[in-house]
């Protein structure tokens, strides 16, 4: 395997409350020549990006206290250079929208694999990712619309809805389950 150059800096924050998860990304991120330090919550997150803001961070978006995003600002307000992806298992349009407008580099589905997040980290901008192998369902597309609409309704379900001509609750239960693939 071929070493990436990462730069002077090697610091990079991992975010995620799934400890095995974790502590496997961590093992890979050292051997690929970072310096990581993990956190399992925003709080956690939060106090390493304000105290020792990293090159690189990769955070998952739903964590156990609250949403990774706001780890995102903290980062961005101490480092605005800092290369941030921003991992999920709910992967959606709508929030992969809102984590780029607060300074996310990228955005990546779990399960992300090390060779995936690094290339993420480390690619520059003129670099094009590839066509998807499998594009969306319609039963993902309707999915990721619904997702658009809420963040952008600022996941209030009632005004969605609402504009999506829907029942609340058919919507609720529509939210509560994990994307179609």
């Amino acid at each position: 395997m071929d070493q990436i150059e990462i730069g002077p800096d090697k610091s990079l924050l991992l975010v995620d409350d799934d400890e095995p998860f974790l502590r496997r990304l961590a093992k890979a991120m050292e051997k690929r020549g970072f310096e990581v330090e993990t956190a399992d919550s925003v709080a956690g997150g939060r106090a390493i990006a304000t105290a020792r803001p990293p090159a690189f961070a990769v955070i998952d978006l739903r964590l156990g206290d609250g949403n990774g995003l706001d780890v995102v600002e903290v980062l961005r307000e101490r480092r605005a250079d800092a290369r941030v992806v921003v991992l999920t298992g709910y992967g959606a349009i709508a929030t992969a929208v809102a984590a780029v407008k607060i300074g996310a580099t990228d955005y990546l589905s779990k399960p992300a694999d090390a060779n995936d997040i690094t290339n993420a980290l480390l690619a520059t901008g003129d670099d094009m990712p590839p066509p998807p192998e499998n594009p969306m369902s319609a039963d993902r597309v309707r999915w990721e619309h619904i997702q658009r609409v809420y963040e952008l309704c600022d996941r209030n379900v009632s005004e969605t809805a609402r504009r999506l001509s829907m029942h609340r609750r058919t919507l609720q239960r529509i939210l509560a389950k994990r994307s179609p693939r």
